[in-house]
């Protein structure tokens, strides 16, 4: 099939060449014209058959409303627009009433995989009509690891972001949970060689995952990350699981914990947080800060 790729960043850039290597044809548009197949949404959108599918992969907020606002002029009734951003689940829903008041579908898509997906392929959690969804099919597959998961209609429109805002929350957690045991073994003493530590974890222990692997890995690149500041930013798919969850009276110590954690660490050089910094920079490509840096 025929797909346009609006955002060919980090995610976008990687997405388009895993999708192309299935055999679908993908013309991405991005503002850098070093990456861009195109010059403009309108030449994008020209060059694709009907009916259209458009997946947006561009920063949730301002831009993703204005390149929405913008393919609203440019489509058909019948196309598909696809929001694979990190958007708000109630963006979603706003978004969907717009483009069907002219006639053009919209599936929301949470995205993971980071750095990583083009060669394990990325998680995907769609919301929308099924007659959307079934039109997008083809690329979710092209996307999805092999096997049988990896992807899931998750329900209406919204639901795609707000699972992935939720997966989002329990790796905080997750993260957090690592850090905090970094840190109190490289405190102490008797362990001598906490990173051999982490690493005879990955096999035979329950806490083995894909986050300690990336764990191991910076720390073998840098043992003690004293290369890195104890900062951590937040996405802002934290604070809206922790809004959420006041929303609907559930309680999420160990998630909302971990948000808080984030906070301190603009306040003081944290060593938990440079865990968390190595880790989201092994799976997102993250920005970390360098010891030594300000503010």
């Amino acid at each position: 099939m025929e797909l346009g790729l609006v955002g060919l960043g980090k995610m976008g850039g990687n997405m388009r060449e895993r999708i192309r290597r299935a055999g679908h044809i993908v013309i991405g548009y991005d503002s850098n014209p070093e990456v861009s197949d195109v010059n403009s949404l309108g030449e994008l959108v020209v060059k694709l058959d009907g009916p259209r599918v458009i997946w947006v992969m561009v920063p949730a907020g301002p831009a993703t409303q204005g390149v929405i606002d913008e393919l609203a002029e440019l489509l058909s009734p019948g196309d598909v627009v696809v929001d694979g951003g990190n958007s708000r689940w109630t963006d979603d829903e706003r978004h969907a009433v717009e483009l069907a008041a002219k006639g053009i579908g919209f599936v929301d898509a949470g995205v993971s995989g980071g750095v990583w997906g083009l060669r394990n392929g990325y998680a995907l959690m769609v919301g929308g009509a099924a007659e959307d969804i079934a039109v997008v099919r083809p690329v979710f597959e092209a996307l999805k690891p092999a096997g049988p998961y990896g992807y899931v209609h998750a329900g209406k429109v919204g639901a795609g972001h707000f699972a992935k805002m939720v997966h989002n929350g329990i790796e905080y957690a997750m993260m957090q949970a690592y850090a905090e045991g970094w840190e109190l073994l490289e405190k102490v003493d008797s362990v001598t060689d906490v990173r051999e530590v982490f690493r005879s974890w990955q096999e035979g222990t329950v806490i083995r995952s894909w986050l300690l692997d990336l764990a191991v890995n910076a720390l073998d690149a840098d043992e003690h990350l004293g290369e890195l500041k104890g900062y951590a930013a937040d996405s802002g798919e934290g604070r809206w699981t922790v809004e959420a969850a006041i929303d609907n009276a559930v309680p999420l110590p160990a998630i909302t914990a971990s948000l808080f954690s984030r906070f301190a660490s603009r306040q003081d050089d944290s060593p938990q947080m440079k865990m968390i910094a190595a880790l989201r920079n092994q799976f997102g490509g993250h920005a970390v800060a360098a010891a030594g840096d300000n503010e």
